[in-house]
């Protein structure tokens, strides 16, 4: 299976084009050639079951395979209990999303550290991501897959470390690998592509074949400070921050690798995507 290539949310040519509907979106994306969307709940989960059922159904007719990005405000290595049983509840809820819109994964954000130690963050997340899991089990919502994203300011949870102990927690749990967030907290540590073989080499080293095979992703050229890491999200036109696509297209092609590829570059990632495909075509035996 190849990789696939989609946008978090539309670009700014979808409003442009004259679009304001939500099963206006799979062609849109077709007209790309793209073959994957990640509906949005940063700001919670607002779809209504029926809607998403019948944006799930045209998705599914046109061949765009989805995900959803859970709340932003999840924070499982907070050191409140009740924000961190508040997050197991904002899973649930996207995953209930995500099961009527055929959706089959949801990312997630971990939290940050706060005033404590990264290794106690670390396991707070972990304890929270346990009980999810088995609270999605309970309510027959297991099949929905969590992806723990790698997270882009110094302070946060989720160096790459990091999200690969989450997932080791359980089979189930794909890493997002966020490569312009683990740009932005290693202030430019991508700028080789042996810096992508050794992501890609940790993911295999410590969750497997299968999981290397097909985690998830998301790409972006992002801005940064050299104190705090992530600053702001860019488009592929910037030349200054990056990282850069191509050196990770072909790894990805010359290790016949599946993942999903969701471009969040700010207000082009619809044409972004697009361009990762392309360049990934080119390697392509």
């Amino acid at each position: 299976m190849p990789a696939l290539f989609g946008p978090a949310g539309n670009s700014e040519s979808f409003k442009a084009r004259g679009h304001k509907h939500l099963h206006e979106v799979p062609d849109y994306l077709l007209s790309f050639g793209l073959d994957c969307f990640e509906y949005q709940c940063g700001r919670g989960v607002k779809i209504s079951e029926e809607k998403a059922k019948a944006f799930g159904e045209l998705a599914k007719e046109k061949g765009i395979r989805l995900s959803i990005h859970a709340p932003y405000y999840i924070s499982l290595s907070s050191v409140e209990e009740e924000k961190r049983d508040n997050s197991i509840r904002y899973l649930v809820d996207s995953a209930k999303a995500a099961k009527a819109m055929g959706a089959t994964r949801i990312i997630a954000h971990s939290g940050s550290c706060g005033k404590i130690t990264r290794e106690h963050a670390l396991e707070l997340a972990k304890d929270t991501l346990s009980r999810a899991l088995v609270t999605l089990d309970e309510l027959g919502l297991g099949e929905i897959t969590v992806c723990p994203e790698t997270m882009g300011k110094v302070n946060q949870l989720g160096n790459l470390e990091e999200v690969l102990e989450l997932c080791s927690l359980d089979e189930r749990l794909v890493p997002c690998i966020d490569f312009g967030h683990l740009n932005a907290r290693t202030f430019g540590g991508i700028a080789t592509q042996q810096d992508y073989v050794a992501i890609l080499d940790a993911i295999q080293n410590k969750l497997g074949n299968d999981r290397a095979k097909r985690f998830h992703s998301h790409f972006s050229k992002i801005e940064y400070t050299l104190k705090g890491g992530e600053k702001a999200h860019l488009t592929f036109e910037d030349q200054t921050f990056g990282p850069e696509f191509e050196p990770l297209a072909e790894l990805i092609a010359q290790r016949d690798l599946s993942p999903t590829f969701i471009c969040e570059s700010a207000g082009t990632q619809a044409e972004d995507a697009s361009s990762m495909k392309q360049m990934y075509q080119k390697y392509l035996k």
